[in-house]
């Protein structure tokens, strides 16, 4: 099988994703009162209501309503006001009642759209850009200087009753394929859930991953949803096809379900891009098919043929009045949108001149952005931003990656300490390696930065006068290695450096020494 980049100089993936998010952050479910709640003894909070009993009648959860408005304006939709529920048949097991009580042709939210920044690596998948000149056009990209912003629209946003839970057993990472029996537990059965639908204007599976990220950035601004894609809070479904380069015609899409990770979604799209061009160019035919995603394989596997709408036989939900919003309702919910990610890294911007590329990734998750804000509400110095900025977006978060689940106040590292760290480096009172050895001394040790630098006996020698007399005493030392660099061998000034540090036991500052060799190599 060809690799991605291949594929992609000859064929164009037109992918699409369906992003499910559970209102977690409410209390009850969608239609009934039993409690939201995950990780409770398995069918524990079940009524007649989302078991669907003969006789029982749904009541509609106003504040899930409000959520999903909360969800439409923030990602631009227009707002229905007329809306109605449907009933989606469909006999799962993990549906008890045969039917999926959902929205129909029209949604509480419909035409949205969001921008996505695509820069550094996640630029190069996407290959048609390369004769475009800083702010030039394609379709709905334009260039910029690091990479591309993508414009993506959003068809709806839906509301619906998400299903109970399968337990696999016996299978692949708890996947069906190759399990022993099923166990069914309805407790997540009738929890609000609202599905986001693209158009089809993603077109790699980084522009897919980058969605998924920025989406769930969104909703947790909004505290509608704990997002989390291990506990199955934030799930997506991405429909790609394959069409040549060049051609406007659309081919078979798949769908790959319950994409549970971003490095899932971006995986399971690629190598389904990858399957689907092998088989084309073999002469094959691509099927409708549902397929999931399989990583200890890495490879996708047919579920079942994909249904049609006609299979769900939609009808209108007899036990629920449509809804008809009012404009005061929609303004009460407009008053409660905080401020969001996006207009977040707008105000570090102007507020604290960060670049783009710093500010958009300072606001790529709420912890690190809130930290920075604690940090400059404490630094007397707006000159601090850039240095804490590269502190929280390196040391920081490459921290919480590596220790998953870490709350960052639950930690020595205090706003106070990561400010005093930023001023002894900008101060040149000890080396930007030095300052990466003090971080992870805080962590460990629970002290301020000024004494862990004063026991190590790290503060560094920024005096001209005293390293000038070891920079000469080194280039004395070695006429070989200094004939050697002028005559070409640049290299060498490595080897000057470690010199002049060692003679100084590690603390004279690189920068100086490096300016003064520089100097007199010249």
């Amino acid at each position: 099988m060809k690799k991605l980049e291949e594929v992609l100089r000859d064929w164009e993936a037109v992918i699409g994703l369906e992003v499910h998010a559970e209102l977690t952050t409410l209390e009850t479910k969608m239609f009934c009162g039993c409690k939201l709640e995950y990780g409770a003894d398995p069918n524990t909070h079940t009524c007649p209501v989302c078991l669907g009993l003969p006789g029982a009648l749904p009541v509609p959860n106003k504040a899930a309503i409000e959520s999903i408005v909360l969800a439409g304006l923030a990602t631009n939709c227009d707002i229905e006001k007329r809306s109605m529920f449907y009933r989606k048949n469909y006999m799962y097991p993990d549906m008890s009642k045969n039917f999926q009580t959902t929205q129909g042709p029209v949604a509480f939210c419909m035409r949205g759209w969001l921008d996505l920044e695509v820069d550094g690596p996640a630029a190069k998948e996407r290959i048609d850009l390369d004769g475009l000149g800083e702010g030039e056009s394609l379709g709905g990209v334009t260039k910029t200087a690091e990479g591309y912003r993508a414009h993506v629209g959003i068809t709806r946003i839906h509301m619906e009753e998400d299903a109970g839970k399968m337990n696999h057993v016996g299978g692949s990472e708890g996947r069906i394929a190759g399990a022993t029996h099923s166990l069914v537990d309805y407790n997540r059965c009738g929890t609000p859930l609202i599905e986001l639908v693209t158009e089809p204007e993603l077109r790699t599976p980084e522009e897919a991953r980058l969605f998924m990220q920025k989406l769930r950035q969104i909703y947790l601004a909004l505290g509608i949803s704990d997002c989390s894609m291990e506990e199955g809070s934030l799930r997506c479904d991405g429909n790609v096809s394959l069409r040549r380069r060049g051609s406007t015609g659309l081919g078979t899409k798949t769908e790959l379900k319950n994409m549970n990770s971003f490095k899932n979604l971006h995986d399971g799209l690629a190598c389904e891009i990858c399957r689907q061009a092998e088989v084309l160019e073999e002469g094959g035919i691509i099927y409708q098919e549902t397929r999931h995603w399989d990583p200890s394989a890495k490879r996708t596997i047919v579920m079942r043929v994909k249904e049609t709408a006609d299979d769900y036989r939609l009808f209108p939900e007899p036990d629920l009045a449509p809804y008809n919003l009012s404009d005061e309702f929609i303004d009460r919910v407009r008053a409660k949108l905080p401020e969001l990610p996006d207009a977040r890294a707008k105000r570090y911007e102007a507020e604290f001149g960060l670049s783009a590329y710093d500010a958009r990734h300072l606001v790529e998750h709420r912890s690190t952005s809130n930290f920075f804000e604690a940090c400059m509400a404490c630094a007397d110095n707006q000159a601090l931003a850039k240095p804490l900025a590269n502190l929280i977006i390196n040391d920081v978060t490459g921290y919480l990656n590596a220790n998953d689940g870490v709350d960052l106040a639950d930690t020595p590292f205090s706003p106070a300490r990561a400010v005093e760290l930023v001023k002894l480096l900008s101060q040149d009172t000890i080396s930007s390696k030095q300052a990466k050895e003090v971080f992870s001394a805080i962590l460990d040790e629970d002290k301020d930065p000024s004494a862990i630098v004063e026991e190590r006996g790290m503060k560094q020698v920024s005096d001209t006068g005293a390293i000038e007399a070891v920079v000469d005493k080194v280039l004395a030392e070695n006429p070989d290695k200094v004939e050697q660099y002028r005559g070409g061998k640049t290299g060498l000034i490595g080897f000057f450096v470690g010199q002049c540090m060692k003679e100084m036991r590690g603390q004279g500052n690189p920068k100086v020494i490096n300016e003064l060799l520089a100097k007199k190599l010249g």
